[in-house]
């Protein structure tokens, strides 16, 4: 056997497994399956996130398997791994998300060291829940070797048109004495009816958007329902198509450009999406070497409207779009205005343009995406705001349905608990601006999402009286008058460790600015008195990560050590 690989496809594989030099490692192989035919081909590896650990996963296992077939049938050899998943769902609320966001860089990990272990040429990575997506195309992003992003598709709608958030509200809604516990576990057993991602245009169904738009998944992939036969067919075609993008030598680098991130922001906008984009975004621009900062979100945002009527803030969910066509047909509306880059390439090999050119508009009678001369917001609801609270910026989610202005009295929390305690007992009232710090990626650590605060908030009819503010972040699910990432970080000194109860704090969100009514001097006083928390771990992969990770401006990232 050669030690040259005569197939160029196998740059990364044949080191692995040519010539007598490598018998041990084919040996090894073939006791997982490998005939004599398997090394001459191009190994694909399948990142499978399967697990039993969330609903949103809990499927993936089969797709993983119609992936990896998808790569054996076109030529080349399927090898499936799994790498981690955590629950957002479950775990909001307590000590355990603060892993969440860890889990992401776990993830991108993971797949970075298998796949660059093992040698495969080109990679599947299939992904459900939050995290698992932009990890998932960060991992692609490092190895830069052919790959192909799958989706795991959306769940059904809960009885009564139902999701995770209105369990999450109906927690509140019970604190407040408007539902009686029958109500709570009514809504408790019926609002998961199975597998899939959460249902509105929450954190998973952006970023699978997001990504669709940017061209790592194949066309109509983010906007599936998670069983059913399209969602199948998508993850066999993805492993045919890292064999045509090995053809062709396409890598990441190829088709994550500067023009195709502006595409997945402008999507992202137009939906309505999570604020967890802002993060994830710049995130994964970073890891292909994209410049892209929080400027770029505010620059794009005054050119595009947000047209999709989806929860949490509007009415419909993810599988109503899906049975009007997906997002497809919005990208086309996008891409005939002008607002989309139609010559990025995409992972089919052609590019945005070419893929879109044969789909069809959206039916004449559908009410959840509105055309362009009747949006349902004239710019952006994400909002990139600045001041004496936020000199390096903070993201708010304004729909406008929450108002653009916001002036009250800071109430101040040390951490998420603190403030749900207080929240649930009634302490925060009407005209409070609730301030949770110590959250940060850092200070946490680990940047928790205050879905169980917001929803406290709005299941107590407080969502247009009440803001809260915080240096950690939102899930997709949560909506009212809020603002997250905060930088920089309170731990870090930055001047949210410095509010106090009864500041008065305003946020105007049409100004884009975050103020407390400061001056420098008594800013100046408070930060000489001001010391440091210890740090709440110092062991561990929630140590390991606060020590270097990068603020949320910068994407929370963990591999920029300079």
């Amino acid at each position: 056997m050669s030690n040259t690989p005569s197939d160029p496809r196998r740059r990364h594989s044949a080191p692995v497994v040519d010539g007598v030099g490598k018998s041990a490692s084919r040996a090894m192989l073939r006791a997982v399956g490998f005939s004599d035919e398997d090394f001459t081909k191009p190994q694909v590896g399948v990142a499978s996130t399967w697990s039993q650990v969330t609903p949103c996963n809990s499927h993936i296992a089969e797709l993983a398997e119609q992936a990896s077939q998808g790569a054996d049938a076109a030529g080349g050899k399927g090898v499936i791994f799994n790498t981690i998943t955590i629950s957002d769902g479950i775990a909001n609320g307590t000590e355990g998300m603060k892993y969440s966001l860890v889990s992401r860089e776990l993830i991108a990990d993971s797949i970075e060291a298998v796949a660059g272990c093992e040698g495969f040429d080109g990679v599947v990575a299939l992904g459900g829940c939050d995290k698992n997506m932009p990890g998932c195309v960060m991992g692609l992003a490092r190895l830069n070797r052919p790959g192909v992003f799958v989706y795991g598709g959306t769940i059904m709608p809960g009885a009564n048109h139902t999701d995770l958030v209105s369990v999450f509200e109906a927690m509140g809604a019970h604190s407040r004495g408007d539902m009686d516990l029958i109500d709570v576990k009514q809504i408790e057993e019926t609002a998961i009816p199975g597998p899939g991602s959460c249902g509105g245009m929450y954190t998973a169904n952006t970023m699978a958007s997001a990504i669709e738009a940017l061209g790592m998944s194949l066309p109509g992939s983010s906007a599936q329902n998670a069983v059913s036969d399209d969602k199948r067919a998508d993850s066999h075609a993805a492993g045919e198509a890292v064999l045509n993008l090995l053809d062709k030598d396409i890598k990441p680098s190829d088709i994550m450009t500067r023009e195709a991130f502006e595409n997945a922001i402008t999507v992202v906008i137009a939906l309505g999406g999570s604020t967890n984009a802002v993060l994830h975004l710049i995130a994964m621009a970073d890891t292909i070497g994209v410049s892209l900062s929080l400027e770029d979100f505010t620059e794009i945002g005054r050119r595009v409207p947000v047209l999709a009527d989806l929860r949490p803030s509007g009415h419909y969910m993810m599988s109503e779009l899906v049975a009007i066509g997906g997002i497809l047909p919005l990208m086309k509306m996008l891409l005939e205005a002008g607002m989309l880059h139609g010559d990025c390439l995409t992972v089919t090999g052609r590019t945005l343009a070419e893929n879109l050119a044969d789909v069809a508009p959206y039916p004449v009678d559908q009410s959840i995406i509105a055309p362009l001369d009747a949006p349902l917001k004239n710019e952006s609801h994400l909002r990139i705001l600045y001041g004496n609270l936020a000199p390096e910026g903070a993201v708010a989610k304004i729909t406008g349905k929450e108002g653009t202005h916001f002036t009250g009295t800071a109430r101040v929390f040390g951490s998420e608990e603190e403030a749900q305690a207080r929240i649930n007992d009634g302490v925060v009232v009407a005209g409070d601006v609730v301030v949770i710090r110590y959250e940060g990626p850092r200070g946490g650590p680990g940047m928790r999402e205050m879905l169980t605060p917001t929803s406290a908030i709005m299941g107590r009819g407080l969502g247009d009286q009440v803001a809260l503010i915080t240096d950690g972040r939102f899930s997709g699910g949560s909506h009212g008058f809020v603002v997250g990432h905060v930088t920089p970080e309170a731990f870090d000194g930055g001047p949210l460790a410095l509010v106090e109860d009864g500041d008065t704090i305003t946020i105007d969100a049409e100004a884009n600015t975050i103020d407390v009514s400061l001056d420098d001097a008594e800013l100046k006083r408070r930060r000489a008195a001001w010391q440091r928390p210890e740090p709440r771990y110092t062991r561990g992969a929630l140590a390991k990560y606060a020590k270097v990770v990068s603020s949320a401006s910068m994407g929370a990232v963990t591999d920029r050590l300079d």
